[in-house]
């Protein structure tokens, strides 16, 4: 794994999904890149996320990241008067275009501000049926079922970990922190492997520690370990909108100093079956809000 970057695209609203999408594909062909998409497929109902901006820690974030600007002012009022609409009803062709172009396409989630919010306090069957509803939506529009899942917002916990291998994901993209590992829960090595992110994502440094859009790309390529994979998650909200220019000088950057840059299920493809088992643990994390999934370091 040396000298790569596993490429992670989340896609969470229906703003994303209609206007970064096409975008990021467009860099991405330019430099003959392919990269895992998460998808959101059910509705939009992101603006009810505005009860938040009670808590300092999720104000301030809006605030030093400008999230009207960078999320489209509509953000705010998605699913909060009336229920959001549905992304895979109405841009079931983005996806498809996506899968054609030969970009992976992973399930992100179902009602992604409600699996952010409350799925890992949800009982193992709200969880099933969340995830399945998802699941279900996005292999009629892909006509095959998804391989690979990854929890809004790294939101997610063992009990997630042990209901997900009800579904046929062969690997998954749930925490933070680590390399590949299989997770063992309650003495048992699950058959799914983890791929951990890394790096940190745009609206989790952007205005702290002297980071703003000038040097954001210096500062993500400080960060880069050539000897250990690494793996970045954009937002097609953000990379494959106000920040697109950003992205693709980054990528043209990465791969001027000799990184590969392949989806995440190559990744699995490289690492099944000799990957270590691991934990994965819930813990605060620099940038967000609360806790969230991450590897146990021993």
């Amino acid at each position: 794994m040396k000298k790569t970057i596993g490429l992670r695209i989340d896609v969470d609203t229906f703003r994303g999904t209609a206007r970064g999408v096409g975008t990021l594909c467009e860099i991405l062909e330019k430099y003959n890149v392919k990269g895992t998409f998460y998808f959101s497929v059910g509705p939009d109902n992101m603006g009810r996320h505005l009860w938040r901006l009670l808590k300092p820690a999720f104000l301030w974030k809006m605030l030093r990241t400008n999230a009207a600007g960078l999320y489209g002012p509509e953000i705010v009022l998605m699913g909060t008067a009336w229920p959001g609409p549905r992304i895979g009803k109405h841009h079931a062709d983005v996806i498809r275009r996506t899968a054609a172009a030969g970009h992976e396409c992973g399930f992100h989630a179902w009602d992604h501000h409600y699996a952010q919010a409350r799925l890992m306090t949800m009982s193992r069957e709200a969880m099933r049926k969340e995830i399945s509803r998802g699941v279900d939506a996005l292999t009629e529009i892909c006509g095959a079922a998804p391989r690979t899942s990854a929890a809004p917002g790294w939101r997610a916990n063992e009990l997630l970990l042990k209901v997900k291998q009800e579904f046929p994901f062969t690997y998954n993209s749930d925490c933070r922190r680590g390399q590949p590992f299989y997770p063992v829960v309650d003495g048992e090595k699950l058959s799914q492997l983890q791929i951990p992110v890394t790096l940190p994502t745009y609206d989790e440094v952007l205005g702290r520690d002297g980071v703003g859009d000038d040097n954001y790309n210096d500062y993500q390529l400080s960060l880069l370990n050539e000897d250990e994979l690494n793996v970045l998650t954009i937002h097609a909200e953000a990379e494959g909108g106000r920040c697109a220019p950003m992205f693709d000088a980054y990528l043209k950057a990465v791969l001027d100093r000799g990184y590969r840059v392949v989806p995440l299920g190559s990744i699995a493809e490289e690492t099944a079956g000799t990957a270590p088992s691991g934990k994965m643990i819930l813990a605060e994390f620099p940038g967000r809000e609360g806790v969230l999934a991450v590897q146990e370091t021993k």
